[in-house]
């Protein structure tokens, strides 16, 4: 099965020192950005440079762009079309209220379809005029979307679709989810199989949404078996080495055995990345937001939480979350060592 393997786009998280820990287990195909702001990326602000960080894989990249202004995100377009990568992508998938409200994400689903066609066919043109150019690093140009808002019908959608496919849009990525609809909603994967099937071979699809470990996965795999990639969020987070397991999956001809992985100096290892790759004004939130996830994997995962992300973030090293990450584990040793 060829089928590629995707880390989303997730704020906070989608950055250099989380790519470098995905990475040290293998990688996966393709790594979506954290969302870039059009406004803050014209304006040129100090921590941007973090955000268009491509290391340690820049031909794996894929920028996605957020804001609410078409022409800042045309003109964003054009300096995202010459960094390193595979492809630039618009992200009108979003539903968190603060996005949503500023009229970035899925608003552009739900704005007049001529004021979104407009953004599409100028980004569009951007990054065309960037390929006939520079046709030895074309990119790729795609849209991050939903199913709509909450009373999208399919013929909203599709009408929808169609119009940024005629606009040379390349790849879908689908959440198969309304605005509205929390993560306990059962994804539509059918809706990414229906893409695939009305466009053909014109496009790639790639579907997102509750894949989390084998089991999941072929089930949104037999959901949508035409589709292009899988592309995995909160799971990943949690579970770095999830792109390892599915590779070995679905490579089973391939005999890899079995690994160690030593959870605490995971842990340690991803603080020194955060420190080296980030500015200080955003360990804490990119720290506890990665911490929240990465607790799951033990039995005393609440414990571990509360313990770990009310750490005091402002010592120059995090030495009072790394201390209580040792603490953690020398009270529950059995917790250090996953075999996989």
């Amino acid at each position: 099965m060829n089928l590629k393997l995707i880390a989303g786009p997730m704020a906070t998280i989608s950055h250099r020192a989380f790519r470098n820990i995905i990475e040290r287990f293998g990688g996966c195909d393709e790594y979506f950005t954290e969302m870039i702001n059009a406004g803050s990326l014209l304006a040129n602000s100090h921590f941007e440079k973090f955000y268009i960080d491509p290391a340690p894989v820049p031909e794996k990249i894929v920028w996605q762009l957020t804001g609410h202004d078409t022409s800042k995100m045309i003109e964003a377009a054009g300096i995202l079309s010459a960094l390193p990568g595979l492809g630039l992508d618009l992200n009108m998938g979003c539903s968190a209220p603060d996005i949503y409200r500023f009229g970035a994400g899925i608003s552009w689903m739900i704005k007049p379809i001529e004021e979104t066609q407009k953004l599409v066919q100028g980004v569009g043109d951007v990054v065309r005029h960037w390929n006939s150019l520079h046709p030895e690093s074309a990119k790729r140009f795609s849209v991050k979307l939903r199913l709509g808002d909450d009373d999208f019908t399919d013929e909203k959608f599709f009408s929808f679709t169609d119009m940024l496919i005629g606009e040379g849009v390349q790849l879908l990525t689908l959440h198969p989810r309304t605005k509205k609809e929390k993560l306990s909603r059962p994804p539509r994967y059918h809706y990414a199989e229906d893409l695939k099937r009305r466009y053909g071979g014109k496009i790639q699809v790639y579907v997102n949404g509750n894949v989390k470990d084998k089991n999941s996965f072929e089930a949104a795999c037999k959901a949508c078996p035409s589709v292009d990639g899988v592309m995995i969020s909160r799971a990943s987070v949690s579970k770095p080495w999830i792109f390892y397991q599915l590779k070995n999956y679905l490579n089973t001809e391939c005999e890899t055995g079995t690994i160690e992985i030593d959870m605490e100096q995971l842990a340690l290892n991803y603080i020194d990345d955060i420190q080296l790759y980030q500015p200080q004004e955003f360990w804490k939130t990119r720290l506890q937001r990665f911490f929240t996830y990465y607790s799951e994997n033990f039995k005393f995962g609440h414990y571990a939480q509360s313990q770990w992300i009310n750490a005091d973030f402002s010592s120059e090293n995090n030495e009072d979350l790394r201390a209580r990450i040792r603490d953690f584990f020398e009270k529950c040793p059995d917790e250090r060592v996953k075999i996989l």
